[in-house]
């Protein structure tokens, strides 16, 4: 069985870093009840929600670099619905693929990204179950030369 550990250490006010086996550093932050204090770096279910898109993400550029579809762009548009009541839990998330390139074959990013959600992302797995998990591809053609995103 694989095993990962990650520290993380309060720095001051509600703000904590952490750190794992990459020895990459991520800030979270919160406001503290009562106060004005600005929050200085997402929230801890802020991140969650970064680190599901994060992960079928890479699985979907993975796959369609594999199957050689010439996207110029990935974004992931994801919306969470939480429970009013504490601890505030995650009920429903959505996750939308906006894939940009031209003429995408449709079957082909929606086989990714279906893979990468049912399959493959290892963050969307450890939320089944507990947590509706939906998805929807959309496909976009790029804006005119000279204004596009990177390239695959």
């Amino acid at each position: 069985m694989a095993a990962m550990d990650v520290v993380v250490r309060h720095v001051g006010g509600m703000a904590f870093v952490g750190h794992g086996p990459s020895q990459h550093y991520l800030v979270m932050d919160g406001r503290e009840p009562g106060t004005e204090e600005p929050q200085r770096a997402p929230g801890p279910m802020e991140v969650l929600l970064m680190a599901l898109g994060g992960c079928t993400g890479m699985d979907v550029v993975s796959i369609l670099r594999k199957k050689r579809v010439p996207f110029t762009g990935v974004e992931l548009r994801i919306h969470g619905e939480r429970a009013p009541e504490h601890p505030r839990r995650y009920t429903a998330i959505r996750v939308e693929y906006v894939v940009t390139g031209r003429d995408l074959p449709r079957k082909a990013v929606e086989d990714a990204a279906r893979l990468s959600f049912e399959k493959y992302c290892s963050v969307a797995a450890s939320l089944r179950g507990g947590v509706e998990l939906a998805y929807e591809v959309t496909l976009q053609e790029p804006p005119p030369s000279g204004q596009g995103a990177a390239t695959s």
